[in-house]
């Protein structure tokens, strides 16, 4: 490591532990704006410590996918810093020579997509010559991907054999029959196998690229030691490689095609899987919510008490504190712009699985019709708001918590009404929500290793 390199990490380093231990006044308010590309901005300046993360989310996450090339978004993302084509401010770089590229700097760029969103992350320090060269690099990665056939060959023998040992493992498997069960045709449920792998192409990565990540398309999301005037400009630079789309004057962005929602189950299903396992894994549940639902914070209290708050929660103290059937239970919401699934999950020993299973089905029911105690209430309320500034302790923790209302079009105060809206959940509110959201009686089993 050289000598310019070893003093960035040094002062990165120093001010990342700074800020972490630092960081306790409120956050300041989110600036929002759009720009004549479309592309969407959340700014919240932060100038203690010159240091900036940006995000940058585009609709091209597995929703995306069919399901004959299921995994596209997944390996499209997975491709991006793996090099950089030859541009009219550089040479080509292979992935060694981008990655040497981002440690000179001292800065770091990644790229992941989930189900509903292709995410670009940057992380770099401000100091003038610094933060320009970060942005310049970033805009060739985000603008100028190389998707290289030798590296795609590569990555998809790696790929296919990780999903090989992945078949190996039992959660992997009891955690794809479910989300099969689940989702059934909607993309939340499609599975990247090593025939969907090999039904991607190096040019279905180029243009799902070019149709997916537009500027009119983009929500851009910053925390750090700069001003409005200074990220307008840092966004209008990390778009300039890619193709242009108007978007003034009355000109739209293109559509997308719809995405269908997930559809409601209609009956109960149970699968039994044989499995040579130690544990029998047990999955329990259904599709549950959209992200910008009403009933969220209902949900998510009441979720932390019945199995989200681990071993202070209902399910926990009826499986492991009372029986001792397992180690840990736990429940679930993921919510995304469709319904993600609601699940418990729990590990036991094969001969008490099936007394394990119908004990969760009647706490879950029961839940469901009677809802919690006050006192369960007020201990997950006082949890919840007593660590809610650990959610925004850090110039990172707060660009995701950000970035996630940007991303599910909730108010910009969101956050400052947070604990407000926990305060506000009331027994009823929760009886309620998990009645309109949870049918009991019609839910998908999956126990995988349990013996007959």
């Amino acid at each position: 490591m050289t000598t310019k390199k070893i003093a960035v990490y040094a002062v990165l380093t120093g001010l990342v532990a700074a800020f972490h231990s630092n960081f306790s006044q409120a956050a300041s308010p989110i600036e929002h704006w759009t720009q004549p590309s479309g592309a969407q901005v959340f700014l919240v300046p932060s100038p203690g410590i010159p240091m900036l993360d940006i995000r940058i989310d585009f609709d091209a996450g597995t929703r995306r996918d069919h399901r004959d090339q299921a995994g596209l978004a997944a390996v499209t993302a997975g491709m991006i810093d793996k090099g950089v084509s030859a541009g009219s401010v550089g040479a080509a770089l292979d992935e060694n020579a981008l990655g040497q590229a981002w440690a000179d700097l001292g800065a770091g760029f990644s790229v992941h997509a989930s189900a509903d969103r292709m995410s670009f992350s940057l992380r770099t320090l401000t100091y003038p010559d610094l933060l320009s060269k970060a942005v310049q690099l970033a805009a060739r990665e985000l603008g100028e991907p190389a998707f290289s056939e030798l590296v795609w060959k590569r990555e998809r023998e790696r790929l296919g054999a990780a999903i090989r040992e992945a078949n190996t493992r039992p959660a992997t498997r009891a955690g794809r029959a479910f989300a099969a069960a689940v989702y059934g045709q909607h993309p939340y449920g499609f599975e990247m196998t090593e025939a969907t792998l090999a039904a991607i192409s190096v040019d279905d990565m180029k243009a799902s690229y070019a149709t997916w990540i537009l500027p009119c398309r983009a929500k851009v999301t910053m925390v750090g030691a700069v001003n409005r005037a200074q990220a307008e400009s840092l966004v209008h630079e990390l778009f300039s490689r890619l193709s242009a789309h108007a978007a003034a004057s009355g000109v739209g962005c293109p559509s997308l095609p719809a995405v269908a929602e997930v559809a409601p189950l209609t009956q109960a299903s149970e699968q039994r899987i044989a499995f040579d396992s130690a544990q029998a894994h047990i999955l329990i549940g259904q599709p549950g919510f959209k992200r910008d639902d009403p009933d969220y914070f209902a949900l998510t209290v009441g979720n932390y008490i019945l199995g989200g708050g681990g071993l202070v929660s209902r399910l926990s103290d009826e499986v492991r504190e009372r029986r001792g059937l397992s180690y840990s239970v736990h429940s679930d919401f993921g919510p995304g712009l469709h319904a993600g699934a609601f699940v418990v999950s729990l590990q036991t020993r094969p001969d008490q699985a099936d007394e394990a299973l119908r004990l969760v089905r009647r706490v879950v029911a029961d839940f469901v019709v009677h809802g919690p105690t006050e006192s369960e209430l007020q201990a997950a309320k006082d949890y919840l708001v007593g660590g809610f500034a650990l959610r925004i302790d850090s110039n990172r923790k707060l660009l995701e918590n950000v970035a996630s209302l940007a991303w599910n079009s909730l108010a910009l105060n969101y956050l400052d009404e947070w604990s407000g809206q926990v305060q506000k959940v009331t027994q009823a509110d929760i009886r309620a929500a998990f009645a309109r959201k949870l049918q009991p009686d019609r839910m998908v089993t999956v126990v995988l290793g349990a013996r007959p």
